[in-house]
């Protein structure tokens, strides 16, 4: 039982819950990535390179026809597939630039709060230490 609950206090820590939160979302996000490029980006790439999709564009090892599809290239035997792997990279540099924007903003969020908190506690004076009330009470008793 005491496992139980150590397990249950570690999963219940605002970390471990803010890290899955943060996985299901990334997971969401990557899929809407995902996306934007096959469905978006790289259907203009491809019809600029002659109208195929550009995540089927390969190199074949094996002797396979060059009209088959990456899948069907795959399945005869090995392949160079360079399209493909442009596609998962582009992927990657667009998810990596948003979430690097993502962090950004949450860092200037950050610094503002931070700024602000800082610039209340210069504002407000810090109360007088009480030895120092006591040594000018002192003073101003031995100047009568």
């Amino acid at each position: 039982m005491a496992m139980m609950q150590e397990f249950k206090e570690f999963a219940m820590k605002g970390n471990v819950v803010d890290l899955a939160v943060g996985v299901i979302i990334g997971g969401a996000f990557g899929k809407i990535v995902d996306s934007l490029v096959a469905d978006i980006i790289m259907p203009p790439i491809g019809k600029l390179f002659g109208g195929l999709d550009f995540a089927n564009y390969y190199i074949a090892l094996n002797g396979q026809d060059p009209h088959l599809s990456l899948a069907e290239a795959k399945k005869l035997g090995a392949v160079f597939a360079y399209g493909n792997f442009a596609t998962i990279l582009l992927n990657f540099i667009i998810l990596a630039f948003v979430i690097f924007q993502m962090v950004r903003l949450m860092n200037k969020a950050r610094n503002v709060n931070t700024k602000e908190a800082a610039a209340e506690a210069a504002a407000a004076p810090a109360p007088t230490p009480e030895d120092i009330v006591l040594l000018r009470e002192i003073r101003d008793s031995l100047k009568k």
